[in-house]
């Protein structure tokens, strides 16, 4: 996109927000007696009717959900103020977007004369007596069926759909919206990515840098390091990372040669066979003393590349670990489609060395339970967003736009392909989390352990809950570079060795008890590893207990309970695996406050610097031979504090195998020379 679309995109936003979050303060204060400063009404004042007393009770709730995580009484408010009106402002985004790919009726572009309004009303003539003659209730029942499949973004039982915007407000945001010229962006894939940079502006990154040198929380960690990163970047990065991989799988028989535009490739390479070494340099090969080889010759010297085994499709894994919009996602899908598409057609021809591959020999037998390509290929982006891309970032407006991102491309997908909506596949879970503290009521936690599990297991879960609890405290500071699988391992191990001892034989009652309910008990005859496996799908099933079974008026900070401890056990997950290809652009400067001391502990190579970090924890997460993209500052490329970084990390851990020095103006508002390199894991 061009700079001026950009700047309208940018002022479209700032004033959507503005509507949003000035309108449900009020709504706030003025109706629902939340002041600003945290002050809560110790009753309901007498203004207001059976159903709002109920969303205030509902409201305090959620207040008192984040200030449970540690904030102040203001910025629980101001938390959750800023929660609701992100959350409506990217819902209001997706319809338009969606509007624009024909996957719902037009319903936002025309106001209350949109002809699925004018539709809806023609099934319900009652409507009318309604204030707003339904128009709320049309766009919920959107919400609500878009929820099925975007549950993320569009979950109506979240907390941050309390508040609704007043009639103005909405009006407001719908000429925002629907402003000539802004007509052209919301076809593009790009938009939903500059909407949330946008949300934040420059004033208030200013503002945060001013008050202090290093971001003070998670949040201001999120909004300085906010910036897009261009799409020749991401191609570079993509190309060279995941594309390279199937490059090598394929031995350069691949598509992806030629579609993969900055795939860097040599014009004389030899693919080594399993278990071949690269030759020893052949005598009188190099240059004569003295005489220093040009860059041409240097160019078509021969390069051995290393035997890669072709594998299962589904088992190529991508993560960006600072995810932001899922831009890197977006473009690996692309890559994606052709790889799955090739390996159709692999695993239905004669090549016998790819099919004796014990990595792809699974694809095999899956790619054979379908009658034909063209069946296979309608569920090929249902595969890519359920196996293969991964994404963690700890501000949670990304999941919510990173989720609807995918979604949207795995839409453009079928629509090319000629699948029906009716007959497109729906896709179950996404792997885009949030880094986020577990939820801070300890007395809940309590309660979930002694209501959901057995006594003589609740010792044994009660342990590795709190652990975990504990160990996740970071989370939002830290983000993917929270280790959190090394923190876990030796509670994981205290946890089983607990539940043997409660294990251990017992005296039964002569005149047996009724019997109750039946409990699958924890096998403890298994490895550690199957040991959390089963503790964990246990805590999973026991989490959706807590949350359905949630009445009363403390029936919502149960469920956030419930939600905010599945959300961290699922960045749990993404941690404890591997990952072929990792593309970022991650934050560089200084970490979060909180997090300094646990990052000095855990990176003391790289330690000044998150960007060091950040490519350190990359390498630890991949196997050998995975291939890292970033975009960063060069900096750390020749200051003499990153030494021991660039000695024990990128030349030690890793070997470099592109590097693009890009220098000013990459990243938009960045003021940062910046590089982009890819490193191959040792």
């Amino acid at each position: 996109m061009d700079k001026d679309t950009r700047n309208r995109i940018q002022k479209a936003t700032q004033a959507a927000r503005g509507l949003l979050e000035q309108d449900f303060e009020n709504q706030l204060s003025g109706v629902f007696d939340i002041r600003p400063d945290g002050t809560l009404a110790g009753e309901p004042g007498s203004h207001l009717d059976a159903a709002q007393r109920i969303v205030r009770t509902k409201l305090v709730a959620a207040v008192e959900h984040f200030r449970a995580s540690g904030q102040t009484a203001a910025e629980a408010v101001a938390s959750y103020r800023r929660e609701a009106a992100f959350t409506t402002l990217n819902r209001f985004v997706a319809l338009k977007l969606a509007e624009a790919r024909g996957l719902v009726q037009e319903c936002l572009s025309r106001g209350e004369q949109s002809s699925g309004f004018r539709e809806f009303g023609g099934l319900a003539p009652g409507l009318v007596q309604l204030p707003d003659r339904g128009y709320r209730l049309y766009l919920e029942s959107l919400f609500d069926e878009l929820s099925v499949h975007l549950r993320v973004l569009f979950n109506r039982r979240d907390a941050s759909s309390l508040l609704w915007p007043k009639r103005i407000t909405l009006d407001g945001l719908l000429t925002v919206l629907n402003a000539p010229d802004l007509a052209g962006i919301w076809g593009e894939d790009e938009t939903i990515g500059w909407v949330y940079q946008y949300y934040n502006d420059e004033a208030e990154r200013k503002q945060m840098r001013e008050a202090s040198a290093a971001p003070r929380n998670s949040r201001e960690l999120a909004v300085r390091n906010q910036f897009f990163t261009p799409r020749y970047v991401v191609e570079f990065l993509t190309d060279n990372t995941l594309g390279r991989l199937w490059y090598e799988m394929t031995r350069g028989a691949t598509a992806l040669r030629d579609r993969c535009r900055y795939l860097v490739r040599r014009p004389t390479e030899i693919f080594l066979k399993p278990g071949e070494a690269a030759p020893e340099r052949a005598a009188g090969s190099e240059a004569p003393a003295g005489e220093h080889l040009s860059q041409e010759k240097l160019l078509r010297q021969p390069v051995q590349i290393p035997h890669r085994p072709l594998k299962d499709p589904r088992d190529i894994r991508l993560l960006d670990p600072a995810c932001g919009s899922m831009h890197f996602g977006l473009y690996a899908f692309d890559l994606f489609e052709v790889i799955y598409a090739e390996a159709w057609d692999i695993a239905q021809g004669p090549d016998g060395l790819a099919k004796a591959a014990d990595t792809f020999a699974p694809f095999v037998t899956f790619a054979g339970a379908f009658t034909d390509k063209a069946a296979f290929l309608r569920e090929v982006p249902r595969l890519i967003i359920e196996h293969n891309l991964h994404g963690i970032d700890i501000d949670p407006r990304a999941v919510q736009i990173a989720g609807l991102s995918l979604w949207l491309r795995a839409q453009r997908a079928w629509h090319q392909a000629g699948v029906k909506p009716a007959d497109r596949p729906r896709i179950t879970r996404s792997n885009i989390v949030c880094a986020e503290p577990m939820p801070g009521e300890k007395e809940l936690l309590r309660e979930f352990v002694e209501q959901q599990f057995p006594v003589g297991e609740q010792p044994a879960f009660a342990f590795l809950l709190e652990k975990i609890f504990d160990r996740m405290t970071l989370a939002g500071e830290a983000g993917s570079l929270l280790r959190i699988e090394e923190e876990i391992r030796a509670a994981i191990a205290e946890a089983r060795a607990l539940a043997q001892c409660q294990s251990a034989p017992r005296q039964f009652s002569l005149f047996p008890e009724p019997p109750g309910p039946a409990q699958r008990e924890l096998d403890l005859s298994t490895t550690e590893e199957q040991f959390w496996a089963d503790s964990e799908r246990r805590i999973y099933a026991a989490l959706r207990d807590y949350a359905e079974q949630a009445e009363g008026s403390d029936g919502l900070r149960r469920r956030l309970f419930a939600e905010d401890a599945a959300r961290g056990f699922a960045f749990i997950d993404l941690c404890r695996q591997q990952y072929d290809a990792i593309v970022m652009n991650p934050p560089f400067g200084a970490g979060a406050s909180a997090a300094k001391g646990y990052l000095e502990s855990k990176f003391p190579r790289s330690k000044q610097d998150l960007l060091a970090c950040f490519v350190e924890q990359g390498l630890a997460r991949q196997p050998s031979g995975g291939l890292l993209g970033a975009i960063t500052s060069r900096t750390g490329f020749f200051l003499g504090s990153f030494r021991r970084w660039r000695e024990e990390v990128v030349l030690g851990l890793a070997q470099p195998i592109i590097f693009a020095d890009l220098g000013y103006g990459v990243m938009d508002a960045a003021m940062v020379e910046a590089a982009a390199y890819c490193l191959r894991k040792r």
